[in-house]
């Protein structure tokens, strides 16, 4: 799974990953030539703060991500399951996508592990 949790049972497939709040999708910029979004990080920590300051540095940094990466991040906003995103990483892509579930999972692993999204347990009505 994405991190080791408190408990192992939980199923990945019915998890729903949210973009943290500090973060946000923008479109590319209309020159550039391929559709899909950036990734908006804010430069926070004390050090960065310093070479913004001092070393006129950048305060944003701009991710560009491809259109497989778009589409899901896009779909990280708590409304979507991971298995709900897979199916529609399948309908909209195709065989570009494939193999789906295991690509899914190990760039959620990846964004996860940079603290861009967290992973959401599903309500459970008791």
């Amino acid at each position: 799974m994405l991190k080791k949790r408190k408990n192992s049972k939980e199923n990945l497939l019915t998890m729903k990953p949210v973009l943290k709040e500090k973060y946000r999708l923008q479109p590319r910029s209309p020159r550039d030539e391929s559709s899909g979004y950036e990734l908006i990080v804010p430069r926070t920590g004390w050090l960065e703060r310093f070479s913004i300051r001092f070393l006129r540095q950048p305060a944003l940094i701009r991710v560009r991500l491809d259109d497989l990466g778009s589409f899901v991040l896009s779909h990280c906003n708590g409304g979507f399951t991971v298995e709900e995103i897979a199916d529609r990483l399948q309908e909209r892509f195709g065989e570009e996508a494939e193999p789906v579930l295991p690509r899914l999972v190990k760039y959620l692993q990846i964004v996860e592990a940079n603290e861009w999204i967290r992973m959401e347990r599903p309500q459970t009505s008791r």
